[in-house]
C-alpha cells in the first residue's frame, strides 16, 4: 500500500477561489430562473425516436406527425420537444422563469420581443441566443400537466439496520421511468464570455470551476451551474459548460428514482440493442449515480440518481480538469464518452480544434488545446 497513490487526491473542490478570482455569479443579474424546462432537437425520424424515447423511459404527452414531446413523471412541462427536421441536430434549451414579469424584464433588457409558445406547449417565450450561437427560451404560463404514476424505490436494509424482513427484492426489468431533466452539458470555444452570460441573463450560479493543469492563473475551463433560487436548494448543476474547440451539445440529464431502476432500465435497453456510452458510476462534481446511452441519432443522454442539492449560499469550489476526476467509482471513461472514439464525431471535433486554432474570434488556443489533451492522460 504504501507506494500507491490516491488517484482522486486533491481533485475534490472543497477548496475555494485564490484572490481576485471569478466570483462564480454576478453582481446585478436580470433574472433568476427557477430550472431547466426542457430541450428542444431536430430529427428527420420521430417514429424512431418515439421508440428510443420510450425504452428509455420517458412518455409521449404529445404527438403529432412533425412534433414529438416527452416527459417524465413529474408534473410541469415535457423533457424534450423534438421537431422533424431535415437532419438531427440540437436546437436549444429552455428554461423556466419565476413569472411572467420576468419573461418580460428579460426581454426589455435584451431589445428582444416576448412572443406566445405554440397551444401544445402554452405560456410565452422570450428566445435569446448565448455568445456560443446556443438558442436559449426563457418561458413562462406554460401548461401544466398532470403527474404521473411514478417508480417506487426498492425498500433497503443497510447493514444492521433492517426494515425488510421475509420479502425479496425483485426489481422487474422493465424501462426506467424518467422523472424529470436535471441538467443540460455545452461545449464553446467562447467559455468565458458564454459563463457571464447565463449568469447575468438568467441569474445562474457557479458549483464548481475547473481549470487546466499548470493553468489556473489562465482561469476556469469548465463551470457547473446550477440556479439561484435562494434558501430553496438546487441541483448542483442545471447547466455545464466547457471550453472545446467547437460549439456543441454533450449530454442532457434525466434524474429517475434509485441505483436500481436506473440498472434495471439499463438491462433493458441493452438487451433491445441500445449503446451504453459510460457507467455505471458515481461523479465526484455533483456526486450523482449515472449511466450515459447514446440514441439513434447520436445524442448522448444520462439517467442519474441521488445528485447534490445547493441553497445559495455555497461559493464556487476549484479544481482542476482530469479525467480521473470524472468519477468517484464505476468503470473508467470510455473512448465514446470522451469524444475519441474513432468515428464521425472524433474526426469532426479534429477538424474544428484545427480550424479553431486559426480563428482569432474564440478562447481556444493553443495553451488551451495543450491542456485538454492533457486532460485525457492524468
Amino acid at each position: 500500500m504504501g507506494g500507491q497513490q490516491d488517484p482522486h487526491r486533491d481533485l475534490h473542490s472543497e477548496q475555494g477561489a485564490l484572490r481576485d478570482e471569478h466570483p462564480g455569479r454576478a453582481s446585478d443579474p436580470i433574472i433568476k430562473v427557477h430550472d431547466v424546462a426542457w430541450v428542444e432537437f431536430e430529427k428527420p425520424d420521430l417514429k424512431r425516436a418515439e421508440v428510443f424515447a420510450q425504452a428509455f423511459g420517458f412518455t409521449a404527452s404529445a404527438r403529432t406527425p412533425d412534433e414529438l414531446q416527452l416527459r417524465g413523471t413529474d408534473p410541469g412541462s415535457p423533457c424534450v420537444v423534438i421537431r422533424r427536421g431535415p437532419r438531427s441536430r440540437f436546437v436549444g434549451s429552455a428554461f423556466r422563469a419565476a413569472d411572467d414579469t420576468d419573461v418580460l424584464r428579460l426581454a426589455e433588457a435584451t431589445g428582444r420581443k416576448v412572443a406566445k409558445l405554440p397551444e401544445s406547449l402554452g405560456g410565452i417565450t422570450v428566445d435569446l441566443t448565448d455568445p456560443s450561437g446556443f438558442e436559449v427560451r426563457v418561458v413562462s404560463g406554460t401548461h401544466q400537466l398532470p403527474a404521473l404514476p411514478e417508480q417506487k424505490p426498492l425498500t433497503f436494509n443497510f447493514g444492521h439496520d433492517t426494515v425488510r424482513l421475509n420479502a425479496g427484492q425483485r426489481p422487474p426489468r422493465e424501462p426506467v421511468k424518467v422523472q424529470r431533466i436535471g441538467h443540460v452539458v455545452l461545449q464553446s470555444t467562447r467559455f468565458r464570455a458564454a459563463l457571464d452570460w447565463y449568469l447575468h441573463h438568467l441569474g445562474l450560479i457557479v458549483s464548481d470551476f475547473q481549470y487546466f493543469d499548470g493553468q489556473r492563473e489562465r482561469g476556469p475551463v469548465m463551470a457547473f451551474m446550477r440556479c439561484d433560487r435562494g434558501s430553496t436548494p438546487a441541483d448542483h448543476h442545471t447547466v455545464a459548460m466547457n471550453l472545446g474547440p467547437s460549439n456543441r451539445y454533450v449530454h442532457t440529464a434525466y434524474q429517475v428514482a434509485d441505483l436500481d431502476s436506473l440498472a434495471a432500465g439499463g438491462q433493458y435497453l441493452l438487451e433491445r440493442g441500445y449503446q451504453r456510452s459510460w457507467g455505471i458510476g458515481r461523479h465526484i462534481d455533483g456526486s450523482q449515480i449515472f449511466d450515459y446511452w447514446r440514441d439513434p441519432d447520436g445524442f448522448l443522454v444520462e439517467h442519474f440518481s441521488d445528485g447534490d442539492l445547493f441553497d445559495c449560499t455555497l461559493e464556487p469550489g476549484w479544481g482542476p480538469m482530469r479525467k480521473s476526476r470524472l468519477h468517484q467509482w464505476g468503470p473508467p471513461p470510455s473512448k465514446d464518452f470522451l469524444g475519441v472514439k474513432p468515428g464521425r464525431e472524433s474526426l469532426r471535433e479534429l477538424r474544428s480544434l484545427v480550424s479553431t486554432l486559426r480563428e482569432d474570434d474564440n478562447e481556444f488556443d493553443l495553451h488551451a488545446a495543450r491542456g485538454l489533451l492533457r486532460v485525457g492522460t492524468t
